[in-house]
C-alpha cells in the first residue's frame, strides 16, 4: 500500500545539515513582502521598521524563516520518508507549526533531524505529520511540525487523530489590516527553495486543477506572521514563541489578504481571508504565542 504507517512512524530519524546566511534571510523577507507598501507604511523602502528585514547591518530573522532555512523544505522531506509513496498530485499542505527555542541567528549552521511521529487515517485521506528538529552547536533552535494531507490514501484502519477547531472570538477584531500580494510574489518566494511548478507554470497549474498558478501556502504563512509581529509585537521577532496555522484555502498572486487579529494573554488569534472572493478563508485556526 502507498502509505505504511507503521514503517513511517518507526523509521530511524533522518538528519540533514543546514546552512544559511544574511542573503538567504533577506531573500526570504523580500519573498513575503518586506519593503513593499502597506496601508500603514506607504513609503517603506527606507522605513527603519522595514530595514530590520532587508538591511544586513541590522537584520532580524522572522521566525517563519525556519520553514525554508538551508533549503530544508519540510513538505518535500516528509514525502521521502520510509513507508511513504504517494502521488504528488494528491498532496496538499494541511497545516504548519513552528516552535522557537531561541532567536534564529542571521548566519547559521545546524543539523535538522526529521521523523514522522504520526500518520492519521481520515477515511478518504491520510494526514502525515512530519517533525523537524533543528539544533546548532549551542543547542536547540526550532521545531517544525508539518501536516501533509494526501487525498485518496485513507481507509487503512489507523487512528483518525484530532480535528479540533479554534473558534474566533465573538467580538470585533482588535486589529485588522490588508496585504497586497504582488503578481510576481510566488516567483520571488520560490527562490527560497520551493520549486514546485504549481506556483509558476500555468500549464502545470491547470493539470493540478487551478486556472492559474497559486501562491505558496508558506508564503501566506510568512506574510501573516510579519503583519502580526509588526502590528502587535512592535516588530520584535524575538517575542514569538510559536506560530501555528491550518491552510484553509488558496491565494492567487495579485490578490489582497485581509488579516484580522484578536489579542489574548500571551497569544494572538488570527484570521486570514481573501476579500476579493467574498472573504474566502485562507488561513484558519491560526495562533501566534508570544512572550
Amino acid at each position: 500500500m502507498p502509505i505504511d504507517a507503521a514503517k513511517a512512524t518507526s523509521a530511524e530519524p533522518r538528519t540533514t545539515e543546514l546552512a544559511w546566511d544574511h542573503k538567504d534571510v533577506q531573500l526570504y523577507h523580500l519573498g513575503i513582502g518586506a519593503g513593499a507598501a502597506t496601508p500603514e507604511k506607504p513609503h517603506p523602502a527606507t522605513d527603519p521598521d522595514e530595514l530590520r528585514y532587508t538591511l544586513e547591518s541590522g537584520l532580524h530573522v522572522l521566525p517563519s524563516f525556519a520553514t525554508v532555512a538551508g533549503g530544508g523544505m519540510a513538505l518535500a522531506g516528509g514525502l521521502s520518508a520510509p513507508g511513504i509513496d504517494v502521488d504528488l498530485a494528491a498532496v496538499l499542505h494541511g497545516g504548519q507549526t513552528v516552535t522557537l527555542h531561541r532567536a534564529i541567528p542571521v548566519r547559521g549552521r545546524a543539523t535538522q533531524t526529521s521523523s514522522v511521529p504520526a500518520v492519521y487515517d481520515k477515511g478518504k485521506a491520510a494526514v502525515i505529520v512530519l517533525r523537524s528538529e533543528v539544533a546548532d552547536e549551542d543547542g536547540p533552535l526550532w521545531t517544525c511540525d508539518t501536516q501533509i494531507f494526501v487525498r485518496g490514501e485513507g481507509g487503512f484502519g489507523g487512528d483518525r487523530g484530532t480535528s479540533a477547531r479554534r473558534e474566533l472570538p465573538e467580538r470585533a477584531p482588535d486589529l485588522s489590516t490588508e496585504r497586497h500580494i504582488r503578481e510576481d510574489q510566488a516567483l520571488l518566494y520560490r527562490l527560497s527553495g520551493d520549486w514546485n511548478p504549481l506556483h509558476a507554470d500555468p500549464e502545470f497549474a491547470k493539470v493540478a486543477g487551478f486556472d492559474r498558478p497559486i501562491l505558496h501556502g508558506l508564503c501566506t504563512y510568512g506574510v501573516t506572521l510579519k503583519a502580526v509581529v509588526d502590528a502587535v509585537l512592535g516588530g520584535d521577532v524575538s517575542r514569538v514563541r510559536s506560530y501555528t496555522t491550518r491552510f484553509a484555502g488558496v491565494v492567487f498572486p495579485g490578490e489582497t489578504l485581509r488579516i484580522r487579529m484578536w489579542r489574548g494573554p500571551g497569544r494572538i488569534q488570527v484570521s486570514v481571508t481573501a476579500p476579493g472572493r467574498d472573504d474566502a478563508a485562507v488561513l484558519a485556526d491560526t495562533v501566534v504565542e508570544h512572550g
